[in-house]
């Protein structure tokens, strides 16, 4: 059995300025974008040039934090948000509550406006970005585990560890780095290597969304459900259900650009 680290969330302090760990991550994920969308640039692999990219990830930026909050709000906390007295709560970002697929559904939004804008086709546009997402999502899973929150379930692994945070000194897997692991590295070993060669257009957007859908659908099975939910229908998490419309659609996309393609090709 293991005992979590108990890390100082700040990770460095400037005077009456304090940067946490996981705000760092959040910086440290859209820096990975930027270099590894600069490498896919200058290797001729991308839709846009370097520029655009800038504009690309400010663009995701916004949506991150919008549907990332709202999206914690509306899944999650709808009855306790969705109170008039609570209502100015909802800004209240400093105090955490983040939803992966809401800030998933922010980028997409992101996603339309840019290519809208640069009158781009939107799939284009996604399959350049898609794999260069999981490693910043590696990032953001580290920082669930520095700060201890996010846990999973009791269990009798021998890397079994003792989160505090718990306060019921049980042995619990280390869900976040299971999630870093799956959500983070081998997604994106998978969807860069896919991606290095030309693939009809949406497949890498479809991959990605089966590819994380199915790894977090694994993952809830040993992760805490969270304690204002538990378990839904079907004893399924929250985090489950949301998981299964991703595989759906992605299936949907990587076989409607696989027939597609069979079509341009007849």
């Amino acid at each position: 059995m293991l005992q979590h680290p108990q890390f100082d969330p700040v990770a460095l302090q400037l005077g009456p300025l304090a940067v946490h760990w996981y705000g760092l991550m959040y910086l440290i994920g859209f820096g990975l974008v930027w270099v590894l969308g600069n490498y896919r640039i200058r290797q001729g692999q991308a839709p846009i040039d370097k520029k655009n990219l800038e504009d690309l990830i400010f663009y995701c930026v916004l949506g991150v934090i919008a549907g990332g909050r709202l999206g914690y709000v509306f899944f999650y906390q709808a009855s306790y948000y969705l109170q008039p007295a609570h209502w100015l709560e909802i800004l209240y970002l400093w105090e955490g509550g983040m939803s992966f697929h809401g800030g998933l559904l922010g980028v997409l939004a992101a996603l339309f406006w840019f290519s809208h804008r640069q009158k781009l086709h939107f799939l284009s546009i996604s399959d350049f970005l898609a794999p260069l997402i999981p490693l910043g999502l590696a990032a953001g899973r580290l920082g669930n585990f520095i700060n201890g929150e996010l846990w999973g379930r009791p269990t009798d692994v021998s890397w079994g560890m003792v989160f505090p945070q718990a306060m019921d000194g049980l042995a619990r897997h280390p869900s976040q780095l299971y999630q870093m692991l799956l959500e983070g590295f081998v997604l994106f070993a998978l969807l860069w290597w896919f991606s290095s060669k030309p693939r009809p257009r949406g497949q890498v957007s479809g991959l990605f969304l089966i590819g994380y859908g199915f790894f977090r659908f694994i993952v809830e099975f040993s992760r805490e459900p969270d304690a204002f939910l538990g378990l839904l229908w079907a004893n399924l998490s929250m985090g489950q259900w949301l998981s299964i419309p991703m595989i759906v659609l992605g299936l949907i996309i990587f076989y409607r650009a696989s027939k597609l393609n069979r079509l341009d090709l007849s």
